[in-house]
Parts: structure tokens; C-alpha cells; sequence
């Protein structure tokens, strides 16, 4: 989480944090994010000699507000990033009125910018491929190196079960082996809030994960300083970091030709609208992404809804209009 002052404003905004970490049971990171925007409020509020709760006003609230949409510490905010740190000051402040922190919940004086919707980016099926098939390589010549079978079983394994990078990153050699030996009980993921879900581990995972194993993991876990439980491993020996995990997907796809933007994330947007594609359920796809709302899944149909479509205009006679 972000530093937290010592004076009523950093004590109220650190309950506020500790509320959103046991009851809410929010992740690391998203606790990290609240701290970050809420210390930017705090600072702001500082700086207008307020160091209580009590006396924030709504005309201050709105002031910070304006200050995010013409920020002149640097490059104007995406609305997405406003509607966050707006979001979390709204939440600070709902808390505070409920904890009797101060008399009046300000909520009302600001509405975070509506974001652009932003459809998710799907690699197609045949750029998912080269993109496995580019892990497996350096770019000249087939690899057999210990690096290269992790990568593959890193992205066999975020586009074959849809996990988020964090999930992925996070597995251990055991969570591994249980499924390897008994395919029926699937792949155990803890994801936001360490909420649980099982999700099929498909044929080609398990193959990449198995030759991972076998072949790859020995020779680097070798190297490492201190045994590690991990799943996969850097050139160390040691777990692979999320930061790491997006560089290498990052580095296949370029050598895969793949010009548009490409990270962990679409791959798992890449399952989700294939399998929206092939006729699956949007409740099934719901509960194998882990998402909390049907409404977050729904945009993939969106995607799929626009993919026909083009498929449609390219590929029926009467499509498109005929020319004078």
C-alpha cells in the first residue's frame, strides 16, 4: 500500500485501507492501487492545509477532481485513470460517512468521467499458434533449451486456461502434478480476493507442461541459490516474475510478425472470445475467467458479436452493396 501520514487524514485513510483488505478481501495489488490514488488525494488536501477528515468540503472534492482533468504535473489523465482515482476517493469518503468520521458523505459532489469502452484485443486463432510456436524458437532454428520449453508451457498455459499472469506466475510444481496425474480435477487458480476456481487443463498445456517438467525445469532449478516450489522458473532458478512473464510473451510475438500489441492479458482475452466463438455459454466462460459479474464477461460477446460480422460482410454474396 502507499505511505500513510500520521496526522487524521492518513489515520482515516488507513482504516479505510484496512477495511478494504479484511472485509473486501482485496488483493495486494489492488490495495497497492487504492494507496497510491489515495495518497495523491491526501497529498492535494495537504496542500490546502487540510489534515482532518472533517473538514473536507465538497467544494475541495470537486477542486481535486478539476485538478485530475487538466493535471499540470505532466501529460493529461486517461478517463479511466480519473474514474479510478475517483472511485477510490468516493469510496474513502462513503467509509468515512458510515464510520461517523464526518458528518456528511461527499459523495455527491463528484461523478467519476464515464471510460470509453474498450473492447478487448483477441489474437485470432492462427496468431495464437504462432505465437506458441515462436516460444519455442529463438528465431532462427527449433530450441531445445531449458528457457524456451518454459516459455512454451507459459503460454500454453495462459491461452489454455485464461488465467490472469498474476495466477499463472504464482503456481506451484504440486498444483502441477495433481492435475498432471488426475486430468478430471483440473487446474486449481487462486485469482482476485484468492477466490478458487477449476478450470480443464486441454491437451497441449498439459504436453508443453509436461515436457517443462521433464525436460526444462531440472537443468535451471539446478542453478537456483534456494529451492523454490514454483512452477516456473527465470535463469536463476528462481520463481518467474509477472514483469518477466510479459516480456517473454512479448518477445514471441514479435517473432511470431505479430504488429499489434501483445501481452499475457490477450491471450486470456484470446480464450475467452474463442471459446464465446465455438459456441460456448457466457455463464460457463464467466465462471472459468473467475469473474465476480456476468456483466465484465458480456464485452466478450461484444467482440464475437463484431467478429461475425465481419466474417458475414467478407463472406456472403449479398453482404455489401452492389456498385452502380
Amino acid at each position: 500500500m502507499g505511505s500513510v501520514a500520521s496526522d487524521a487524514l492518513g489515520r482515516g485513510t488507513s482504516d479505510y485501507l484496512d477495511h478494504m483488505r479484511v472485509e473486501r478481501g482485496l488483493s495486494s495489488n489492488t490495495l497497492a492501487a487504492y494507496g497510491r490514488d489515495l495518497d495523491r488525494y491526501g497529498a492535494f488536501l495537504r496542500g490546502r492545509g487540510v489534515s482532518d477528515p472533517a473538514a473536507v468540503t465538497g467544494d475541495l472534492l470537486e477542486a481535486y477532481a478539476t485538478s485530475l482533468r487538466s493535471s499540470s504535473e505532466g501529460p493529461d489523465l486517461a478517463p479511466a485513470s480519473i474514474a479510478r482515482m475517483l472511485a477510490a476517493v468516493r469510496g474513502l469518503h462513503r467509509f468515512w460517512a458510515i464510520e461517523h468520521v464526518t458528518a456528511d458523505d461527499l459523495t455527491r459532489y463528484v461523478t467519476p468521467p464515464k471510460p470509453d469502452r474498450r473492447l478487448p484485443k483477441a489474437l485470432s486463432v492462427d496468431e495464437v499458434q504462432r505465437l506458441i510456436a515462436a516460444a519455442a524458437t529463438d528465431g532462427d532454428t527449433p530450441s531445445t533449451t531449458s528457457s524456451q520449453l518454459c516459455d512454451v508451457a507459459l503460454t500454453e498455459l495462459l491461452y489454455g486456461t485464461g488465467a490472469r499472469i498474476s495466477e499463472v506466475v504464482a503456481l506451484d510444481v504440486d498444483d502441477l502434478e495433481r492435475t498432471l496425474s488426475n486430468p478430471d480435477i483440473g487446474l486449481r487458480l487462486i485469482g482476485k480476493g484468492d477466490k478458487e476456481r477449476l478450470v480443464p487443463l486441454g491437451s497441449y498445456a498439459r504436453a508443453a507442461v509436461e515436457a517443462w517438467l521433464v525436460r526444462g525445469r531440472p537443468a535451471l532449478a539446478a542453478r537456483a541459490v534456494r529451492a523454490t516450489p514454483a512452477l516456473l522458473l527465470n535463469e536463476r532458478g528462481g520463481r518467474l516474475s509477472r514483469q518477466s512473464a510479459f516480456n517473454r510473451v512479448r518477445a514471441a510475438a514479435h517473432r511470431a510478425g505479430i504488429t499489434t500489441e501483445v501481452s499475457p492479458h490477450s491471450l486470456r482475452h484470446s480464450y475467452a472470445t474463442h471459446l464465446l466463438d465455438g459456441g460456448a455459454d457466457v455463464r460457463v466462460v464467466q465462471e472459468l475467467l473467475g469473474h465476480a459479474s456476468v456483466t465484465t464477461t458480456q464485452i466478450y460477446t461484444l467482440v464475437t458479436v463484431d467478429h461475425l460480422r465481419d466474417v458475414y460482410r467478407e463472406a456472403h454474396p449479398r453482404a455489401r452493396a452492389v456498385a452502380p
